[in-house]
C-alpha cells in the first residue's frame, strides 16, 4: 500500500492519493480515553443527583468524565475513590477532595419539570484556591442529553483552560465496507466520541476528501460515481447535494474559504497536469491560481482567507508553498525534509500540520509557515490526513495498525504520544468539523 500510494504523486494522481482505502468490514469508529500528558489536571465527576418521579434518564457525570479525560489535560477520579455521592454535596468539603487530590470537583442536579423536560444545574469548586468556580444552568431533554453533557464539558474545559472545548464539535470519514470484489464506500460524520454515527453519502463507487464548510452544515467531497472524479457538495440538515465540478479529468481536494463563498480545489481540466483552483461558489465562475509544470494539489486556505497553502512538486519533491487567492507567483514555506505534503492551517493560523517523511516514515509536524520551523509529532510510519480541531488544541489523522486504516490523534504541541482509535474495519481521511 505505501509504494502504491506514495509513487502515485509522481503520476497526475497524487491529489486523490490520499483517499485509497482498503475494503475489511463495516466500521464504527470508537474514541477511546488519550494517554495523559504529564501535566494532567486531576479533577472529580461526582454523579449527577436526579430528582424526578420517573427513572433517571441519563449519566451526565459519566460523559463529562470520559470528554475531559480524551483531551489528556484532565486525570478524573474513579466513582470509587469518591467521598461523597449524589446529593451529598450540599455542604462541600474543601479539605476532604483536596486530600484525596482533586484540584477541581463537579457536581450537579436536575429536576423533571415534564416527562422528557429537565432543569439541570452544575457546579465546579477549586479545592486548591477553596472557591466555586461555575454555576452553570441549561434545560434539556430526552432528545439532547448526550449533547447536553457535551456542552456542559466544553464550559468546564473553556473555563479551566481558557480554551473553548470541541466535546460538541463532529468528524467526518471515510469508511469502506465489504471485500475487495465487493466494496462499498461510505462518508460518516459522528460526534468526536463517535457516538451519532450518521452516514451522509454511500456508494459502490470511490468516496474521498471531505472537507467542511464554516458553517458545519454543509460538506464537500470527492466520489467517482459517475467513473470520474467528480465534486459534490451536500447539505448535512437536509441531505440534498448539487455536483460543483465534474470537469474533464481530474476534479478533487476540495476546501470551503473562511467565509464559506469559494472553493479550492484541484483539477487537470483534460490536460493531465493538476493545478489549484478558485470556485466562486453562488456563479460557479473558476479562477486559475497555480500555472505550473508541477503537480500543485491539496489546497488549504490561511485562516484570513487571503492565502492559500498547497502541495506542489515543482522543487522535485512534494513540498508546501503558499500563494495569494488571487494567483501569483508561489512562496514556498517548508524547508525540512524531502517531503512535506497535504496542508491544513491550525487554529491560530501560524502552523501547518501536514505530511513530513523522516527517515523514511511518513509522519505527522507541524510546520510554522513564518520561519519553516517543523515539530515531529507522531512516530508512526504511514500516519496521513491530519486536520487540526477548531481549538488547535489536537491533531486527529489516518494511520494503519494490524493492516487495518485507523484514526488516531495526537496533542499539537507534542507533549502527548498519539493515542490510536479502534474501529471495526477500514477508517481513514478524518476531517475536523468547525464549531457549531
Amino acid at each position: 500500500m505505501k509504494s502504491t500510494k506514495f509513487n502515485v504523486f509522481k503520476i497526475v494522481l497524487l491529489s486523490l492519493a490520499f483517499g485509497l482505502v482498503n475494503a475489511m468490514s463495516a466500521a464504527k469508529l470508537i474514541i477511546p480515553i488519550t494517554d495523559s500528558v504529564d501535566e494532567a489536571s486531576p479533577i472529580a465527576v461526582i454523579p449527577f443527583e436526579y430528582v424526578g418521579t420517573n427513572a433517571a434518564p441519563y449519566d451526565f457525570a459519566e460523559v463529562i468524565a470520559a470528554d475531559l479525560q480524551s483531551s489528556g489535560e484532565f486525570d478524573p477520579m474513579s466513582r470509587a475513590d469518591m467521598v461523597v455521592q449524589p446529593g451529598d454535596s450540599a455542604i462541600f468539603n474543601y479539605s476532604d477532595w483536596r486530600l484525596l487530590g482533586a484540584d477541581v470537583v463537579v457536581t450537579g442536579k436536575y429536576f423533571e419539570t415534564s416527562p422528557g423536560q429537565y432543569n439541570l444545574v452544575m457546579d465546579a469548586y477549586d479545592t486548591v484556591r477553596t472557591k466555586k468556580i461555575i454555576t452553570y444552568s441549561l434545560p434539556v431533554n430526552s432528545q439532547n442529553l448526550r449533547a447536553s453533557a457535551h456542552h456542559l464539558s466544553d464550559v468546564i474545559y473553556e473555563k479551566l483552560t481558557g480554551v473553548k472545548g470541541v466535546f460538541s464539535t463532529r468528524v467526518a470519514y471515510i469508511n469502506v465496507v465489504g471485500g475487495f470484489n465487493n466494496k462499498t464506500y461510505e462518508l460518516i460524520v459522528s460526534d468526536v466520541d463517535g457516538e451519532n454515527q450518521a452516514v451522509v453519502a454511500r456508494s459502490r463507487a470511490p468516496l474521498m476528501s471531505p472537507a467542511w464548510s464554516p458553517d458545519g452544515r454543509q460538506i464537500a467531497y470527492v466520489s467517482f460515481e459517475s467513473d470520474n472524479s467528480e465534486i459534490f457538495i451536500q447539505d448535512l440538515s437536509t441531505g440534498s447535494r448539487r455536483s460543483v465540478s465534474n470537469k474533464e479529468g481530474i476534479n478533487s481536494s476540495p476546501a470551503f474559504s473562511p467565509d464559506g463563498k469559494s472553493l479550492a480545489l484541484t483539477m487537470s481540466r483534460g490536460t493531465g497536469n493538476l493545478d489549484v483552483y478558485v470556485m466562486d461558489l453562488v456563479s460557479g465562475r473558476v479562477k486559475r491560481i497555480t500555472d505550473s509544470r508541477a503537480i500543485d494539489t491539496e489546497a488549504n486556505w490561511s485562516a484570513d482567507g487571503q492565502s492559500i497553502f498547497f502541495t506542489s512538486d515543482r522543487a522535485g519533491q512534494p513540498q508546501i508553498y503558499k500563494v495569494s487567492k488571487n494567483g501569483g507567483t508561489a512562496k514556498r514555506v517548508s524547508f525540512v525534509g524531502k517531503y512535506n505534503a497535504r496542508p491544513r492551517v491550525s487554529a491560530d493560523g501560524k502552523n501547518l500540520a501536514v505530511v513530513h517523511v523522516d527517515q523514511g516514515a511518513y509522519q505527522i509536524a507541524l510546520v510554522n509557515h513564518k520561519n519553516g520551523q517543523i515539530l515531529n509529532l507522531t512516530d508512526g510510519s504511514l500516519d496521513e490526513a491530519p486536520s487540526v480541531s477548531p481549538n488547535g488544541r489536537i491533531v486527529i489523522y489516518a494511520t494503519t495498525r494490524g493492516g487495518k486504516g485507523v484514526l488516531a490523534t495526537v496533542a499539537a504541541d507534542g507533549r502527548s504520544k498519539p493515542t490510536y482509535l479502534p474501529a471495526e474495519g477500514d477508517v481513514r481521511e478524518p476531517a475536523w468539523s468547525p464549531f457549531r
